[in-house]
């Protein structure tokens, strides 16, 4: 990871065609603005996160109700042989 100091209305350059520039620094945050091809997606990362944790959830439900599904389906099918 590079770490860098940057004052507000201070840029960065990611390759020929990516600008990040320091908006304005505040007690509570920073303010970053980013130039960027639109091509490129740009995500906070905890909205990323937070999604991609949200899908493994929505899986792992299906994949359950899935298996109960599949074990009432097998239970159904020994009860009415009896």
């Amino acid at each position: 990871m590079l770490v860098l100091t940057r004052r507000a209305n201070e840029s960065i350059l990611i390759g020929d065609d990516i600008t990040v520039t320091i908006l304005g620094v505040t007690p509570g945050g920073v303010r970053v603005g980013i130039d960027a091809p639109q091509d490129k997606r740009i995500n906070r990362a905890e909205i990323v996160l937070a999604v991609s944790d949200e899908n493994q959830g929505a899986v792992q439900s299906s994949n359950d109700d899935d298996a109960e599904n599949a074990l009432r389906s097998a239970l159904g099918r020994i009860a009415g042989s009896d």
